[in-house]
């Protein structure tokens, strides 16, 4: 048996995998959205639970047939949000990881983009997201579930502080 990292499947380790197994490719877009407060003295970075898996996570989904990436992330950021929000910068590099989805494995690469609020009310998330909040960045990277997107987490507060 071949061994996968079960990192973005919220495993530990490596999952046992047939190499008989079916492979699919996914392409996600994302974003870490951030909002200023008091006048911009405080910034605060928006985080959601998901419903499915019950853990903190950054908005983003599947890239539509046709659709760019940076459309995609906003989107995404849209749905499971329920804010608008503009893209600052693409944050670099982008993520890639494996799981296994009813017994196939899936080859997964996600954009994320550095997004400022814009609009709206989280209030009018979407029924995939449980929780939803504004967080300063030190509770917003404790939260978060994944390796990944901690670090992806980390260089959008880098790219905001340069």
């Amino acid at each position: 048996m071949d061994r996968v990292l079960a990192s973005e499947a919220g495993g530990v380790g490596s999952i046992p995998i047939r190499s008989t197994m079916n492979m699919i490719s996914e392409h996600s877009a994302g974003g870490v959205v951030f909002r200023r407060r008091e006048k911009g003295r405080t910034i605060e970075w928006f985080i959601c639970k998901h419903s499915g898996y019950h853990k903190w996570v950054l908005p983003k989904g599947i890239i539509e047939t046709g659709e760019m990436p940076e459309d995609a992330a906003l989107r995404e950021v849209g749905e499971e949000a329920g804010i608008k929000a503009k893209i600052v910068k693409k944050i670099i590099p982008d993520v890639a990881y494996k799981y296994t989805k009813n017994g196939i494995l899936v080859d997964k690469k996600v954009e994320f983009f550095l997004m400022e609020y814009a609009s709206g009310d989280i209030k009018d998330h979407c029924w995939e997201m449980e929780e939803v909040k504004w967080a300063p960045a030190n509770e917003a990277l404790e939260l978060l579930e994944f390796p990944t997107e901690k670090k992806v987490f980390e260089q959008a507060t880098k790219i905001l502080k340069s």
